[in-house]
């Protein structure tokens, strides 16, 4: 124990941590660490989330102008497209003009002359035949130049001779007023008109 009179340093503890002048204790040192640890990892979870989860939530709020721009990007060809609608436009079906159909030029009827003269052959062999028919052309209007046998080739039956197409309508009148259908143009005759009575007149 030393002489000089004990002061506030002098009372301490007996079972005291604390040594040399500052009496300081090692303890409390040490846990005052402790509080800078916890902020150091808190800090560390911070800037990891900041780091993985951020982006990702940054990313899907920025998505949906972009997929606005795609789609107004990708409608754009569609107003730029209408307009082509209108060279489609209706066509006016040609109008046919009604082909004008020809009229029938009316075909001349044909004009008997009986002035023209008729010869009238037998060739049946029937004595008076020529001259029975003479007789009834001449009753029809008709104009006989003679009435005699036939000198040519035997016929098979009666034929009225015409020597051109003029004649052609008075030979179907003979025709019709003898009942001789069969008809024959020939100019070698020599008469415009020819009656020859074959066999069965």
């Amino acid at each position: 124990m030393s002489n000089y009179p004990r002061d506030e340093f002098d009372a301490i503890e007996e079972h005291s941590a604390r040594h040399g002048v500052h009496r300081s204790s090692l303890d409390p040192q040490r846990r005052s660490l402790m509080p800078l640890m916890v902020v150091g990892v808190v800090a560390l979870c911070v800037g990891l989330l900041a780091f993985f989860i951020m982006p990702k939530f940054f990313t899907t709020t920025t998505t949906p102008p972009v997929a606005e721009v795609t789609q107004s990007s990708t409608a754009a060809p569609s107003t730029t497209a209408a307009p082509a609608t209108p060279s489609a436009a209706p066509t006016t079906a040609p109008v046919e003009t009604p082909t004008p159909t020809p009229t029938p030029e009316p075909t001349p009827t044909t004009v008997v002359d009986k002035t023209v003269p008729v010869a009238i052959y037998n060739a049946a062999g029937v004595s008076g035949l020529a001259a029975t028919y003479a007789g009834r052309v001449q009753a029809d209007g008709w104009m006989v130049s003679q009435s005699a046998n036939w000198a040519g080739q035997p016929q098979a039956t009666s034929v009225i001779f015409y020597s051109d197409v003029e004649q052609k309508g008075n030979a179907e009148a003979l025709s019709a007023l003898l009942g001789i259908p069969t008809l024959l143009e020939t100019p070698e005759l020599g008469v415009p008109l020819a009656v020859v009575l074959g066999p069965g007149a």
